[in-house]
């Protein structure tokens, strides 16, 4: 199946694994709270118990330096595309409200970035993730 949309999370190279995962997962999660049509429809198995439902779409995941995902943070916002962004200070807080606060205390081109979403129009995405290597 083809999509109009597309969506792309770029995570630090130099980031431990549990971090990764932990930084994809938030941003994921961040697309799916700020775009709710990339989520379907409940799940339901042959016994009758329910699921939640999901992307509808696949998410692709790449790496790159943070000179990589300032760029794309950049690009994606230049283009008007919806932007999830983890910074490093945000390992250290304990919950939502001072995560927010520590990314409103930097200025958007000092962003200490390990991880960013984007989700737009896929040819635009495309774009925006052009030369990054799909991680591993």
């Amino acid at each position: 199946m083809r999509f109009d949309t597309k969506i792309g999370i770029v995570v630090r190279a130099d980031l431990a694994a549990w971090q990764q995962l932990n930084v994809t997962a938030f941003l994921a999660s961040a697309v799916a709270g700020g775009v709710p049509e990339t989520i379907g429809e409940p799940y339901e198995d042959g016994s009758g118990n329910s699921y939640l439902p999901m992307f509808r779409q696949p998410v692709l995941v790449y790496v790159g330096a943070m000179e990589d995902l300032r760029a794309v943070r950049e690009k994606a916002s230049g283009r008007g595309m919806d932007v999830a962004v983890y910074i490093e200070e945000m390992f250290k807080t304990g919950h939502d409200a001072d995560n927010r606060a520590a990314v409103r205390a930097v200025e958007a081109d000092e962003l200490a970035l390990v991880g960013v979403a984007v989700h737009g129009p896929k040819n635009g995405v495309d774009k925006v993730l052009k030369g990054l290597a799909l991680h591993p």
